[in-house]
């Protein structure tokens, strides 16, 4: 016996789930959502990964907390429900901006943290005066909410591509030309038409294509709910 204090093991005085969900978060956002994985997390915590579980309980507990602090906040609401409806997309969508790795989490149910609440209760609240009930706003919402993801997703995926192509969306979108009309389009008069038309000539720049095309979406997406709320009128 040395007569030495033994070093202390376990949890740190100030380690807490907020601490820990920001650690997470900070690797998730530099190596993606496997980057944060509780053993990395913990080491750079400097703590055992045991120690996370009394804070988070499990592994799905994290992203789960993850998730929603990286959401944060809705935006206000305002009282024209299109608008306010056009306002939610698009700060659910920077939300994905920010954290891409958000959309690898599986969506195992409906909303349960602090702030996916919020972001229900602002979708709902968007839709307060429209006549809808309950059950038509739910869906309203969830299908506005599964095109964001979806359509944020799908361009994500495309850009990733093109960039270990090293191809912008115009030359991507000529070479997918010159692909398909080597083919007998005989077959296929719309898309043999659609070729004709030179639809593809002018394309914007990736990132004003990508809001374009996102923002056509999600207005046809708005009709069909201003259809649905001409109905229950």
């Amino acid at each position: 016996m040395t007569g030495k204090p033994r070093p202390r093991v376990g949890r740190p005085a100030e380690l807490d789930a907020q601490r820990i969900v920001a650690t997470a978060i900070a690797l998730a956002d530099r190596d993606g959502l496997r980057g944060a994985s509780l053993t990395k997390v913990a080491a750079a915590l400097d703590v055992t990964a045991m120690s996370l579980y009394r804070h988070i309980g499990s592994r799905d507990g994290l992203t789960d907390l993850m998730a929603d602090a990286a959401f944060g906040p809705p935006p206000a609401v305002g009282s024209d429900w299109r608008a306010a409806l056009r306002d939610w997309a698009n700060g659910q969508r920077a939300a994905f901006a920010r954290h891409p790795w958000v959309t690898q989490i599986p969506v195992a149910g409906p909303p349960r943290g602090i702030n996916a609440l919020a972001w229900m209760d602002a979708g709902l609240a968007a839709l307060r005066n429209t006549g809808l009930d309950w059950r038509a706003k739910i869906g309203a919402i969830t299908v506005v909410g599964g095109y964001v993801r979806q359509a944020f997703v799908t361009d994500r995926q495309m850009a990733q591509r093109r960039g270990a192509d090293q191809r912008t969306e115009a030359q991507d979108l000529a070479a997918y030309q010159r692909d398909v009309t080597a083919v007998d389009l005989s077959g296929f008069p719309e898309i043999a038409a659609l070729f004709a038309a030179r639809a593809f000539a002018d394309v914007p720049p990736d990132d004003e294509s990508a809001d374009d095309d996102f923002a056509f979406g999600l207005e046809l997406i708005l009709d069909g709910i201003a259809t649905a709320i001409a109905r229950s009128a």
